[in-house]
């Protein structure tokens, strides 16, 4: 894509004095028409380049710009291409690694045995989410809408929607979209899609960025008050953190925690088994005690 290879020529020429067209021809696999238009479009926004020609001659960036030359230090440097090779676990493609070894030109010592940093994105939906991720990030690029039914708690819709940003947060993708069906910006998860595809073109319209505050998102509906056995340690610090709970006198673990639906608080109490105790609200105490009633009703032996 024409602003990756703007990028690398960029931090080709932060980091050497003076390159020729063709090498960086060569270097991004396009021709030398493609890289005059591109040094003209760096030049348009702002970056003082020169171009010299003769033996020696070459592009580099003007004198009185190389103190930018050291923007970058190495460990930031190895930081952008962490982030770069992280992508491609989720893309299933070398891109990115290949956009790396174009920004490292030249500084060698940064890839692959300079860093100490190894980011997988990838899931277990490692075969049905690169298809949607680029999808989408296809229709990003052509301003096209995106068609595809969706799963959530209040059933299964079909939803059309103008993609704004694709969105890596709470360790899974989403895509912020403007929802023609409910006429306003929302945020949905890829695993949650199918039948993905593309739509009509449609018109940019002024998109605010998705405010991702897990309050605003999952507003506390209940707060609850749970007992666990000390068995169950590792997964609240796991899940929530070391300062999540207290230590009674007896071991038990005091644990109090906002929830924002009764089925996330339920669904989780479950998953411990007889090792967690909700102790408050009442209310959901009794909706655990019907539960259970019910569950007792349906695996109960029979004669």
């Amino acid at each position: 894509m024409k602003m990756d290879r703007l990028i690398g020529i960029l931090s080709i020429l932060l980091q050497r004095e003076k390159i020729t067209a063709p090498e960086l021809a060569a270097q991004f696999e396009v021709s030398r028409r493609t890289i005059q238009r591109d040094i003209e479009t760096l030049c348009r926004a702002g970056i003082p380049l020169s171009t010299t020609q003769g033996a020696d001659g070459g592009i580099s960036i003007m004198e009185g710009y190389r103190v930018d030359r050291t923007l970058l230090t190495d460990p930031e440097m190895q930081a952008i291409l962490a982030g770069l090779r992280s992508l491609d676990s989720v893309s299933n493609t070398r891109r990115y690694t290949q956009l790396m070894e174009k920004l490292s030109a030249g500084t060698s010592t940064l890839v692959p045995n300079g860093t100490h940093t190894l980011i997988d994105l990838s899931s277990w939906y490692k075969t049905s989410l690169p298809p949607k991720i680029e999808r989408i990030r296809s229709a990003l690029e052509q301003h096209r809408t995106i068609c595809f039914t969706y799963f959530s708690p209040k059933g299964e819709t079909v939803r059309t929607a103008e993609p704004y940003y694709l969105v890596f947060h709470w360790s899974a993708w989403y895509v912020w979209a403007f929802c023609q069906k409910r006429q306003d910006f929302r945020l949905f998860k890829l695993t949650r899609m199918t039948d993905l595809s593309h739509g009509a073109p449609f018109l940019p319209r002024p998109a605010p960025l998705p405010d991702l505050d897990p309050a605003r998102i999952f507003p506390t509906a209940y707060q609850v008050v749970v007992r666990f056995d000390p068995s169950a340690q590792w997964r609240l610090v796991e899940e929530y953190g070391a300062d999540s709970f207290t230590v009674e006198p007896d071991g038990k673990l005091r644990f109090s925690r906002g929830f924002p639906d009764t089925d996330s608080i339920l669904g989780w109490l479950l998953s411990f088994g007889d090792h967690a105790e909700l102790l408050e609200p009442l209310e959901l105490r009794d909706a655990l005690y019907q539960l259970g009633q019910r569950l007792t009703e349906r695996y109960e032996r029979r004669s």
